[in-house]
């Protein structure tokens, strides 16, 4: 039986002279010294770095794949994009036009009148354009009864050209109500007020001026000038 190595013997000034075995297993520990400084310094790191291009190349091949399914759909999503211009195109078309506003109005006003309805107020206000339409508020105070005003709206929808109207800050009320309870009075009365908008579309012209006062509005003084 080989005697044990007895570690206090060896000096390690003079590793030449250590017997093979001590050698050996010397080197041994220096080498898994080496391999798991090695990991930890340089491994351990790039498989961190690996763990995230992992994850980096998963969120890119969706990011592609998104991509390409939007690719392949984009001549059908064109075609539906002026397929929608084409009919909100063809419904602006169904709108008053501005020769045609004037009329309009007074159709409204008239339609009230044939239904029974007492046009206390109806005054139209100023034109406000917007981007492709034009809306025209009328401030108003009806009078008639709850049946009228209905056969007054289905008068409205059964005009020649599309009237939308819209309404704001509008009050329906008894008419000649009892004092205190809010009721309507033996009349059956309502009164209606307040301010309606009604729409027409612009023509060619008119979006073109709309067009070129948009951004022209929105430009800074010239020469840095600051108001005053």
């Amino acid at each position: 039986m080989s005697r044990k190595m007895d570690l206090k013997s060896l000096d390690f000034n003079n590793i030449g002279s250590w017997p093979r075995q001590a050698k050996m297993i010397f080197c041994t520990v220096i080498g898994v010294l080496i391999v798991a400084l090695a990991w930890f310094l340089f491994i351990s790191d790039k498989r961190d770095e690996l763990t995230n291009l992992e994850h980096t190349e998963a969120d890119l091949r969706q990011t592609y794949e998104k991509k390409q399914g939007e690719a392949a759909n984009l001549g059908a999503l064109k075609q539906q994009l002026v397929q929608m211009e084409a009919q909100l195109q063809q419904m602006l078309r169904q709108l008053p036009s501005k020769n045609e506003m004037p009329d309009l109005i007074v159709d409204i006003s008239q339609t009230a009148l044939a239904t029974g309805i007492t046009n206390e107020l109806f005054q139209p206000g100023d034109e406000q354009p917007k981007d492709f339409y034009a809306e025209k508020p009328i401030a108003l105070r009806m009078v008639g009864t709850y049946h009228q005003f209905g056969a007054f709206m289905s008068g409205v929808a059964s005009l020649p050209r599309v009237v939308i109207m819209t309404m704001h800050d509008i009050s329906l009320k008894p008419k000649n109500a009892q004092a205190g309870n809010g009721e309507v009075g033996s009349n059956g009365l309502l009164e209606l007020s307040g301010t309606v908008k009604t729409y027409r579309y612009l023509d060619e012209e008119e979006v073109a001026k709309q067009a070129a006062a948009a951004p022209a509005a929105g430009q800074p003084p010239a020469n840095g000038a600051k108001g005053g």
